[in-house]
């Protein structure tokens, strides 16, 4: 009667340490949880992007003034009564 106690024992630690420390066991399902975590910071951002390029898209749909504002800050449009004034930084 001890031996099977001590067999049984011996299997059920044996059950347990597949189950804690196995392939599919504790570590792999918290390295998982990590990498969950991970992207859905990465997908927070991304939707956040996204929303900000909609706006943007809208924008430049419905109004002329977001298309002047990028005229002016990335080709340098200059209406014809305007005087431009570049500061440069300091260094």
């Amino acid at each position: 009667m001890r031996w099977r106690t001590a067999a049984l024992l011996a299997l059920l630690a044996l059950v347990q340490a597949q189950l804690w420390f196995g392939n599919g066991g504790k570590p792999h399902a918290m390295n998982l949880q990590l990498q969950l975590s991970r992207q859905q910071v990465a997908n927070d951002q991304a939707h956040a992007r996204n929303a900000q390029l909609v706006a943007e898209v809208r924008d430049l749909r419905e109004g002329l003034e977001m298309v002047e504002e990028k005229a002016r800050s990335e080709l340098g449009m200059v209406k014809p009564d305007e005087i431009l004034v570049q500061i440069a930084p300091r260094r």
